[in-house]
């Protein structure tokens, strides 16, 4: 990352690195990954602006500076996940009320959610913390404003996401009073495996 004044100069470069260390360069990495974002940056626009201002290279985006509220903003859509942080761990720790959601008795592992779920963190140097909204505008992270226009934003960035495959279906069956459901097409399911693999 180059400071440019008013622009930061981002290369995404092919080094894969692990252990707080570079492993290997994997050739095409970095632009996979560069390409990657900027499609994701220029399919999201209506929902929100973006800093992208260049793209003078495969591996390489020109952007706004921005300021940078310490929150990460994480959706998640299913009761899963084996780190000390996922929600399957925490559930399974009979945690019940997370980031300010409460959660109902009796879930079981890789479960959908009765909605997307907004879980928060702070950004901090050593480990992020889970933080309510409430904490969020309390400690001064955010206002008020501040935090409801990304938490929708957020949502909505995320539920555009899962519109892939949710679209396939309702184009091709009724998902919600067919009995059984088509399987989809291997090249869309190619797609999205393409997709998730390098984001």
């Amino acid at each position: 990352m180059y400071d440019g004044g008013d622009y930061l100069v981002l290369v995404t470069t092919d080094r894969q690195s692990a252990f707080d260390r570079v492993l290997v360069s994997i050739p095409f990495k970095g632009q996979v990954l560069n390409e990657t974002s900027l499609w994701w940056f220029n399919k999201t626009q209506p929902i929100t602006p973006n800093a992208i201002v260049s793209v003078p290279d495969k591996n390489v985006t020109i952007a706004k500076k921005c300021s940078v509220f310490p929150v990460e903003f994480i959706v998640r859509g299913y009761v899963t996940g084996s780190t000390d942080t996922s929600l399957w761990t925490l559930y399974k720790k009979v945690v019940r009320n997370y980031c300010g959601n409460i959660l109902p008795d009796g879930m079981v592992k890789n479960q959908r959610l009765p909605a997307n779920m907004l879980t928060p963190t702070t950004k901090a140097v050593v480990h992020d913390a889970p933080v309510t909204p409430d904490e969020i505008v309390q400690h001064g992270l955010m206002t008020q404003a501040d935090y409801d226009e990304a938490s929708r934003k957020a949502l909505s960035l995320f539920e555009y996401g899962q519109e892939f495959l949710r679209l396939w279906f309702v184009g091709n069956c009724n998902p919600y009073e067919d009995e059984v459901l088509p399987d989809a097409p291997e090249d869309l399911i190619s797609e999205l495996a393409w997709r998730c693999a390098f984001m």
